[in-house]
């Protein structure tokens, strides 16, 4: 089904997008979540063509790369897209003008809180500042330090995470955030639940694992395999054995490689408790041991011993589609929702 072909009953689903489509400037209140390895130039230019809007994950480019990445993409499509900003990165300004000066419409700054600098120079060269919230506290500081809009993700996402469900950061967040759009993540993987979150207030949604199997990614058949296979129940976060010894929540599918992460961490707090390692050199033997484990699993196809991020939405992924046949089948599983609700069904 063509993207710009409205579904049956589709005006109560676009109306209920309205203000989130209009602000990113898509058909569709819907963002591609930002994936490194994944979310580069053909998914993102796909998704945007889809009427959905595109994320680049820049994660660890560098300016020039990013410059390359961005012109790619603009290449691929004429509509708009966005690219995500890791706020810890040492080139974060050089980062935030690479965008500006390409024109790109929307910067998200995720992994953390943005520096106000980082904010101020993005909104004066023209683009739109999305920020991530995890608590509504934050979500009210972000809107004060200029925030355009914000994505409240519940830990049921895949990747870094935080503690707290969607489900209660959208009862959190929602009913007293109007001043800027907000969009709804994790976990979301069928129409219906998109629509319960649209009800609630959110202005659009994000998801990233279910479109990992869009045919227009280029992730590893192996990779896309994994997910096809992968339940709910397969994508847990990584496990911290001590305290003292810190692991960022992460989650993913299970497999070889972190059943090792557990070894390995109990490995360096012996190590350190023999008196072999300090602390602080075993921390970083703990923080690098999934150094370029998500590329080894999304490029090079080891899906046994790379990372397999994923979110618990993984299961509701059954086959390779492409964009828009997955965003049609979302939103028609809205409207049908919808439909069947205003008949009593």
């Amino acid at each position: 089904m063509d993207a710009q072909t409205p579904l049956p009953g589709a005006d109560a689903i676009d109306a209920l997008m309205a203000r989130g489509a209009a602000f990113l400037g898509a058909r569709y209140a819907i963002l591609g979540g930002a994936m490194s390895w994944v979310s580069e130039r053909n998914l993102v230019a796909a998704l945007s063509n889809a009427g959905a809007f595109g994320v680049i994950a820049c994660g660890a480019m560098m300016p020039d790369r990013l410059a390359e990445e961005i012109s790619a993409t603009q290449a691929l499509t004429q509509k708009p897209f966005g690219v995500n900003l890791i706020t810890m990165h040492p080139n974060l300004m050089e980062l935030v003008q690479v965008c500006l000066d390409a024109k790109v419409g929307h910067i998200v700054f995720a992994g953390g809180i943005p520096p106000g600098p980082a904010i101020k120079a993005a909104k004066e060269g023209g683009a739109k500042v999305i920020c991530f919230a995890p608590a509504f506290a934050l979500a009210k500081k972000l809107v004060r330090s200029g925030a355009d809009a914000l994505v409240i993700e519940g830990s049921e996402a895949g990747g870094h995470i935080g503690p707290v469900s969607l489900t209660v950061l959208a009862q959190e967040i929602l009913p007293h955030i109007r001043d800027v759009p907000v969009f709804v993540a994790g976990g979301l993987g069928r129409g219906e639940a998109i629509l319960s979150y649209l009800e609630m207030g959110a202005a659009g949604v994000q998801l990233g694992t279910r479109f990992v199997c869009a045919t227009e990614c280029v992730a590893h058949a192996n990779f896309k395999r994994a997910f096809i296979r992968g339940a709910a129940r397969d994508a847990l976060p990584t496990v911290q054995l001590d305290e003292n010894f810190p692991v960022i929540p992460v989650r993913a599918l299970q497999n070889e490689g972190t059943k090792r992460f557990l070894e390995h961490q109990a490995m360096v707090i012996g190590r350190f408790k023999s008196g072999a390692v300090t602390k602080e050199a075993g921390q970083l033997e703990i923080e690098h041991y999934w150094a370029g484990a998500l590329r080894r699993a999304v490029v090079d196809g080891d899906v046994e011993n790379g990372s397999l991020m994923a979110g618990q939405s993984v299961g509701l992924v059954t086959c390779e589609q492409p964009s828009v046949e997955i965003i049609a089948e979302l939103l028609d599983q809205a409207r049908a929702a919808l439909l069947a609700r205003r008949a009593g069904v």
